[in-house]
């Protein structure tokens, strides 16, 4: 670690130089730096001081983007593990399409029922395994709660409140499950659920950023004040993307829903 930081302890001086003619100049990679995976201390240098000047420009520019900060993984890995922060931020982009697929859907399945979490007395379980799905018919899905009684009330609470826009009726141990007609106020209505679900899964996405830009900040008293700059921007990019992938998401499945 005290090597990586070592390399980083260069920047500030670095940034008041006028031309970048100067990093020819500059030290070399100390043994064993793990700036050496981007070609020495004075490669990863330059990048990080042209990106930070290029960002700065394009900011004077109303309406211009900033330019893309790209830093090594294994040249901050000690600060901060960019790749887990990345697979995080993509696993929440994975739990909203899998609650697409399963969930909104305008024609309702038996398999959208299965992972519909219920509330009981001995903790949390999906649907399935409490009940045996089935459809009875097109209008129709069954759930026999014959194995475990006892939660019926608990399952088609669940089912009303699962967002699926569905009113459950009970007949004993048996809930009845009538399919919504496929009517203009129902696509709608799944299409609002849609967005709801993307809004859930952007908060999400918003604390796996706090989180990791928290964890960079820890090292304030150890790095520049310009690598905590960059990692910071990197990480705030990643989010950017994985919202980005979120939004098309739902716009490809809102075209879905209304037809």
């Amino acid at each position: 670690m005290a090597m990586a930081l070592r390399c980083f302890r260069h920047l500030p001086s670095l940034l008041y130089r006028s031309s970048f003619t100067t990093i020819r100049g500059l030290p070399q990679a100390p043994a064993g730096c793990p700036a050496l995976l981007l070609d020495g201390c004075r490669h990863c240098v330059h990048q990080m001081l042209l990106t930070r000047q290029l960002a700065t420009k394009k900011a004077k520019g109303k309406g211009q983007s900033q330019a893309r900060v790209n830093i090594s993984a294994a040249l901050v890995e000690d600060i901060i593990n960019l790749e887990e922060t990345n697979e995080d931020m993509q696993a929440v982009v994975e739990a909203l399409k899998e609650d697409f697929s399963r969930n909104l859907s305008v024609r309702t399945s038996p398999g959208a029922l299965d992972h519909i979490i219920v509330m009981t007395k001995d903790g949390k379980f999906p649907l399935n395994q409490l009940g045996q799905i089935s459809q009875k018919s097109p209008q129709l899905i069954i759930v026999n709660m014959t194995n475990f009684p006892e939660s019926t009330a608990a399952a088609t609470k669940a089912i009303r409140e699962s967002g699926m826009n569905l009113n459950p009726e009970v007949d004993g141990t048996i809930i009845r499950v009538p399919i919504p007609k496929v009517t203009r106020e129902h696509r709608e209505s799944l299409a609002k659920l849609a967005k709801q679900s993307t809004n859930k899964s952007k908060e999400a996405l918003r604390k796996v950023r706090s989180k990791s830009i928290n964890q960079v900040k820890k090292f304030k008293n150890k790095v520049s004040e310009d690598t905590i700059w960059l990692l910071e921007k990197q990480i705030q990019q990643m989010a950017d993307s994985a919202a980005a992938e979120m939004d098309k998401l739902l716009a490809a499945k809102t075209k879905e829903l209304l037809g």
